[in-house]
């Protein structure tokens, strides 16, 4: 038996190869626009579909092609970073060796005595000490979100699930995405919305404020595990 996480991986990486990134539409190998949207769509041979399919495969999720000019980029700044330590030490070198082979007489300063006056506090006028501003740590994502009040928008479903007998798998599938990195994942009650069909729970990743910013994001989901995602509207 495949165990479940490889199910998957192997899921994920058929999502990328075979649909379109943004509405999810079938594609096939030799596709350079998508029929439905007309999205350009990624190509599936050469290194980069290679290196995507590795990541997935070890990792489970795969953040985008941009990840690879962000690592190269990374590796250059760390290379130009090394050489410019290197010939700072150099020079610092250099600087040490020329002042020891000449030989300068240096007179010692005459100290100069030095009297601080302290100006009177004016009455009525507390002592105040400056503190330190505290340090805010981001909290760790639970999968636990709640939609905000009063608030509408859009964001990408993850899976819904009946509303009388689907919490606890709900509540699992919510932790799984926040385990794969997903941000701003929660669970809401689709009863509330008039925008939704009522009668689920319906676990999502992300609040946007518009459908092009949620589309931009279905294909992180699916990379993540999830062929399923989808945008879709929050309206109350």
């Amino acid at each position: 038996m495949i165990p479940t996480d490889l199910n998957q991986r192997r899921s994920a990486i058929e999502a990328a190869d075979s649909t379109c990134p943004r509405c999810g539409a079938r594609r096939g190998d030799d596709d350079r626009y998508c029929l439905d949207c007309g999205l350009p769509l990624p190509a599936v041979t050469g290194t980069l579909p290679k290196l995507r399919r590795s990541w997935i495969r070890r990792l489970g999720w795969y953040p985008g092609d941009w990840v690879w000019v962000s690592l190269v980029t990374l590796v250059v700044a760390a290379a130009g970073a090394a050489s410019s330590i290197v010939l700072t030490a150099k020079r610092r070198d250099n600087a040490k060796t020329l002042a020891a082979t000449t030989a300068v007489r240096v007179t010692r300063p005459t100290a100069v005595p030095t009297t601080t006056r302290r100006l009177p506090r004016k009455q009525g006028t507390p002592r105040t000490a400056t503190r330190p501003p505290t340090a805010r740590h981001p909290a760790t994502p639970t999968g636990r979100l709640a939609w905000p009040a009063s608030e509408n928008g859009w964001t990408i479903v993850l899976v819904s699930y009946p509303k009388t007998n689907g919490r606890p798998a709900a509540l699992a599938t919510a932790s799984r995405a926040a385990r794969a990195r997903l941000q701003q994942v929660g669970i809401l009650d689709s009863s509330k919305f008039a925008s939704l069909q009522p009668g689920y729970l319906v676990v999502f990743t992300g609040i946007y404020g518009s459908q092009d910013d949620a589309d931009a994001g279905v294909s992180t989901a699916r990379q993540a595990g999830f062929s399923g995602a989808y945008s879709r509207q929050v309206a109350r």
